[in-house]
């Protein structure tokens, strides 16, 4: 029974993964209840969610089409902030970074609610290069996160492209799912060098992750872009408010 849950939590994970960017909130928990330690459930969920990647890139091929330079440009910033981010993981102690958590979400997910500026202002050059700087940074900062331990790391990083000029919500989630996978992959390869990873965990997580994640983005081409909008950023503010109350009250 506990695989059987362990998979559906997979299947979950994928799919709110690649539509929200909220996967870990159903997959790390269920490694919790699976029976692993918070370091190895945290490592165990890194690596599994290398499939839900795999299946949210896959699906969001058609949204992909025409974002090529962006992602050639911010890939190698999604690298380094994987990195860094397992390399956080395996040398700091995790209260720090975690106490920040819930104020972060709770400012992305406001930031999905708020109105979006007229599709037809442009920039100017020096504004321009000043929003480049800006969510270059922030990209690598969110990977960062992503790495080390990424609850939520996808509603901070759509906030962030839906922000800076994205088309629409399906093509900021495209691109969102692309940069998040780079950066867990490359934290998942580290984890599988240096850390300890349930193997048997991996495969049945992954598994369900997969089948999850490739239906995530045929939801969210096909679902009304305001009120799925709305339901994300909503979910993310109760998220923030739940990790805010268990991590302040302690």
């Amino acid at each position: 029974m506990n695989w059987v849950l362990l998979f559906a939590a997979g299947v979950l994970g994928g799919l709110t993964g690649s539509i929200a960017g909220l996967a870990s909130v159903a997959t790390y928990p269920a490694l919790l209840l699976f029976g692993l330690p918070p370091v190895t459930a945290n490592v165990t969920n890194t690596v599994a969610l290398v499939f839900n990647g795999v299946g949210s890139v896959l699906g969001s091929r058609p949204e992909l089409e025409g974002q090529g330079q962006w992602i050639r440009r911010i890939v190698p910033v999604a690298l380094l902030g994987g990195a860094a981010g397992a390399a956080l993981l395996l040398s700091t102690p995790a209260e720090s970074f975690e106490n920040a958590v819930p104020i972060l979400l709770g400012v992305a997910s406001i930031a999905i609610l708020l109105p979006r500026r007229a599709s037809g202002e442009t920039d100017s050059r020096g504004r321009y290069r000043a929003r480049l700087l800006v969510e270059t940074g922030a990209v690598f900062l969110i990977c960062v996160y992503g790495g080390y331990f990424g609850a939520a790391a996808g509603v901070l990083m759509l906030a962030l492209l839906l922000r800076t000029g994205h088309a629409s919500l399906a093509h900021a989630n495209a691109g969102k799912n692309v940069i998040l996978g780079v950066a867990n992959a490359v934290a998942a390869v580290v984890f599988t060098l240096l850390a300890p990873v349930h193997w048997w965990a991996v495969s049945v997580l992954g598994l369900g992750c997969l089948i999850g994640s490739r239906l995530g983005p045929i939801v969210v081409r096909h679902s009304p872009a305001g009120p799925l909008r709305v339901a994300i950023g909503a979910a993310g503010v109760a998220l923030a408010l739940k990790l805010g109350v268990d991590t302040y009250s302690g």
